[in-house]
């Protein structure tokens, strides 16, 4: 009959315990660590191969230089957008425009194969923006305010109001899984007035990344250099040499800070700061999707007061 040594085998249960433990805590720890360095994940949403770009490229470069991930997303593949070239090839083009721009900010950049100019608010093109929003993971959607000059905005943003609470919905494009948390929606912003004026929650700094916005918004030839001036009757004013083009764009494109966006710098980045910023770049809460504390506005844009 075998002869145990109680002593002994209390310590060794005792050993195997205090080690489970603490292959338990360090499983514990490793997993918050994993949580709190996951990257962030945006998703930018626009109507044209070129829209986030304008509104949203100086914060989506601060995001990547963070370690984040962002993603834009073109609802239309902008084959309308010019005063000599359409159809397939100016789709080609404005595509590979596109890819550029995600070589120069770090973005992932998706166009989806809708005409420009003709884009309405489908259920079909509602799926096609759960399904990007889903595969994204998204922590935060940017889209524009439904009320634009130009219908493909409008419908661009009525199209994602109507994802927002869908891209949890399990039997809805039931071929890509629900998101387990509703991001936070924002809007881009504008000038418009009524029904109502925009209202800039967040206001970010972009001055440290204004050349590389301007960088990426020059990858858009077709447009920056040739339908926008020419639709806008300033042709004459484009530049012709690289160099002269960048600068002309950067006083163009680089954006003016109303005195309600000033404001919003103040409130995130205090008075001194925010009398030096020279760019930014502003969003409005949407009222659809999660609403956020001002603590996590913070950690969704952690440049934020940098």
């Amino acid at each position: 009959m075998p002869i145990f040594n109680l002593e002994i085998l209390t310590t060794e249960i005792l050993i195997m315990k205090s080690s489970f433990i603490a292959i338990l805590f360090c499983l514990f720890t490793v997993s918050i660590v994993s949580a709190q360095e996951r990257p962030l994940k945006i998703i930018m949403i626009g109507a044209h191969p070129d829209d986030c770009d304008i509104k949203s490229g100086g914060t989506a470069a601060l995001f990547v230089e963070m370690g984040h991930q962002v993603k834009f997303v073109s609802v239309t593949n902008g084959d309308a957008g010019h005063m000599e070239e359409g159809g397939g090839m100016l789709a080609k083009r404005r595509i590979a425009e596109t890819q550029e721009v995600a070589k120069r900010l770090g973005v992932v950049y998706d166009v989806l194969d809708n005409h420009d100019g003709e884009l309405l608010p489908t259920l079909q093109i509602r799926l096609q923006l759960i399904r990007k929003i889903r595969e994204w993971d998204a922590d935060v959607v940017n889209a524009p305010r439904p009320n634009d000059y130009h219908p493909d905005h409008r419908y661009t943003g009525v199209l994602v109001q109507d994802a927002a609470y869908m891209v949890g919905v399990p039997n809805v494009a039931a071929d890509t899984p629900p998101l387990s948390k509703n991001p936070v929606f924002l809007y881009f912003q504008d000038h418009f007035q009524k029904p109502n004026p925009f209202e800039p929650h967040i206001a970010i700094d972009i001055t440290p990344v204004i050349d590389k916005k301007i960088h990426g918004l020059d990858a858009h030839e077709s447009q920056f250099y040739e339908w926008l001036p020419w639709i806008g009757g300033y042709a004459d004013e484009v530049p012709e040499s690289k160099e002269e083009r960048i600068a002309w764009l950067k006083e163009k494109r680089g954006g003016r800070i109303n005195a309600a966006v000033r404001e919003s710098l103040v409130k995130w980045y205090g008075a001194s700061k925010a009398a030096q910023v020279k760019y930014a770049e502003a969003f409005e809460v949407c009222e659809y999707g999660t609403q956020p504390t001002k603590e996590e506005l913070k950690r969704l844009f952690p440049m934020l007061g940098k």
